[in-house]
C-alpha cells in the first residue's frame, strides 16, 4: 500500500489521525469545510485511554495546562443550593473529569504540531469520489481532483461523505435529548464548580467554568426529535427561548447571552450505529463512525483513541483490508462500551413531573454522600479504560 492519505475533518479525531499518520511517514492532507481553524466549542473531557494516548504523543501536560479549572460538579436547586457535590479532589474522574478542556483548545493543541508535518486546506470539502483497486479519485468542491491511497472521513455525526459512501447504512439511535452549547459572560455568581440544574417539563441546563471570562452553557430538554437539528440557527434560538423563558434559576441570563453569541451549537443527540466503518479504501473514524453522544462521558476519548488505533494499524502492514479489519477489531468493544447508555437515563435525569424531580433530587442527595459518590460516578459514566491499547512503532515516544 502506498502512503498518500486524505483526511476530511480537522477536529479532534481528524487531527489525532493526522498527527500519528504523519509521524509514521505517511503523506497526509487534511481538508476542513470551515474557512479557518475552528476554535471555540463546548467543554469536553479526556479520560482513561484517551489520556494515555495524549501521554504517548507528549501532549498530556500541555492539555492539563489548558484545562478549564473546573473543580467538580454540583447538582443544584432553583436557589443554587447544592443538592450533591462531586469534587475531582475527592473522587478523581466523575461527572467532571480531571482533564476538562475546551474542544477548540484540544483540537488546536493537536493541530499545531500535526500541521508541521501534514498539509491542511481550509474552506474545502469533498464533492464526490470514485475508488478502484489502486486508489481513490477525490473531486473537491473547489473544482480540483486528486488521487489518494486512503480516504479517512472524520466529519462528525452528520457526515455527508459517510452518507454518500455508506448510503442508508447508519442506523442512528436517537437519545431523545435536544441540546445547545454556547458561552456567556462570567459573573460573580460563577465559581469553580460546574452547576447542573433540572426542573419540571424535562428541561435543564449546566453552567460550566470556562477559561478567561466565560461560562459555558449546556441547555437542553428531554423530548422526541422533530427535526430541530435541520433548522436555521435563528429558529433554533427562538425555539429555546420559547421552551425556557418561563423558567427561573439563571435562564433569563442564559437566554440573553444566547442571542449575543456566535459560538452556538445545537443538536438532537443520536448515536451513529454502523455495521462497518470501511468501504474499500474509504474509512470512517470519530463521530462519523460511532458518535456516542456527550451522555457517554467518553466521546472525546473515543475520538483520540480511534485516531491513534487507525493510524497505528495502517502503519503496521501494506495490506489495507487487514489493517482496517484490525482497526475495527480493536475499537469495536470500546465503542460498544461508549454507546451503552440506556435510553432510560435521559428520562431519569430530565424529569417531567414534580414527583420525578423530587425523586431525582432525593437520589442525588444519596449519590452525593461520601460512601456512595464514587460508585455513582462509575455508574453514571462509561468505562474510559475498557480497551487494551496496542503498542505501535515509536508510540511510546514523542
Amino acid at each position: 500500500m502506498s502512503r498518500r492519505v486524505l483526511i476530511s475533518g480537522a477536529s479532534v479525531a481528524g487531527n489525532t489521525t493526522a498527527w500519528w499518520l504523519s509521524r509514521y511517514g505517511f503523506e497526509v492532507t487534511v481538508i476542513e469545510k470551515a474557512t479557518a481553524f475552528r476554535d471555540g466549542g463546548q467543554n469536553v473531557d479526556v479520560r482513561g485511554a484517551g489520556r494515555e494516548v495524549l501521554r504517548r504523543m507528549g501532549l498530556e501536560q500541555a492539555a492539563l495546562d489548558l484545562t478549564t479549572g473546573e473543580a467538580g460538579t454540583d447538582w443544584v436547586d432553583e436557589n443554587d443550593n447544592t443538592i450533591a457535590r462531586f469534587a475531582v479532589a475527592d473522587i478523581g474522574d466523575g461527572p467532571t473529569a480531571e482533564l476538562e478542556i475546551m474542544r477548540g483548545d484540544i483540537a488546536r493543541m493537536i493541530y499545531d504540531p500535526a500541521s508541521q508535518r501534514a498539509a491542511y486546506r481550509f474552506g474545502e470539502t469533498i464533492d464526490g469520489l470514485k475508488q478502484d483497486a489502486s486508489g481513490v479519485t477525490v473531486h473537491f468542491a473547489s473544482g480540483t481532483s486528486e488521487r489518494y491511497d486512503v480516504v479517512i472521513v472524520a466529519e462528525g455525526v452528520g457526515s455527508p461523505t459517510r452518507e454518500e459512501i455508506f448510503p442508508d447504512e447508519n442506523k442512528p439511535k436517537w437519545m431523545d435529548i435536544t441540546v445547545a452549547y454556547f458561552g456567556i459572560p462570567k459573573t460573580t455568581d460563577d465559581g469553580e464548580f460546574s452547576r447542573q440544574y433540572n426542573t419540571i417539563g424535562g428541561i435543564g441546563a449546566t453552567l460550566k467554568p470556562g477559561r478567561e471570562d466565560n461560562v459555558h452553557v449546556y441547555i437542553g430538554m428531554q423530548k422526541k426529535p422533530e427535526g430541530e437539528n435541520d433548522w436555521s440557527t435563528e429558529r433554533q434560538k427562538l425555539f429555546l427561548k420559547e421552551k425556557f423563558s418561563h423558567a427561573a434559576w439563571h435562564f433569563p441570563r442564559i437566554l440573553d447571552g444566547m442571542f449575543k453569541t456566535d459560538d452556538f451549537y445545537f443538536d438532537v443527540l443520536r448515536q451513529v450505529r454502523m455495521d462497518r466503518w470501511s468501504n474499500g479504501r474509504v474509512v470512517l473514524t470519530g463521530d462519523a463512525a460511532w458518535c456516542a453522544t456527550p451522555l457517554s462521558g467518553i466521546g472525546t476519548t473515543l475520538a483520540v483513541v480511534g485516531g491513534y488505533v487507525l493510524a497505528g494499524e495502517l502503519s503496521r502492514t501494506e495490506d489495507l483490508p487487514s489493517a482496517l479489519a484490525a482497526y475495527e477489531r480493536v475499537m469495536r468493544p470500546f465503542v460498544k462500551e461508549g454507546q451503552g447508555v440506556p435510553k432510560i437515563v435521559p428520562r431519569m435525569l430530565w424529569p417531567h413531573s414534580r414527583v420525578g424531580l423530587a425523586f431525582l433530587r432525593g437520589a442525588m442527595r444519596v449519590a452525593g454522600t461520601p460512601l456512595v459518590r464514587k460508585t455513582f460516578s462509575n455508574l453514571y459514566l462509561r468505562n474510559s479504560k475498557k480497551i487494551e491499547l496496542p503498542d505501535y512503532a515509536d508510540a511510546s515516544t514523542a
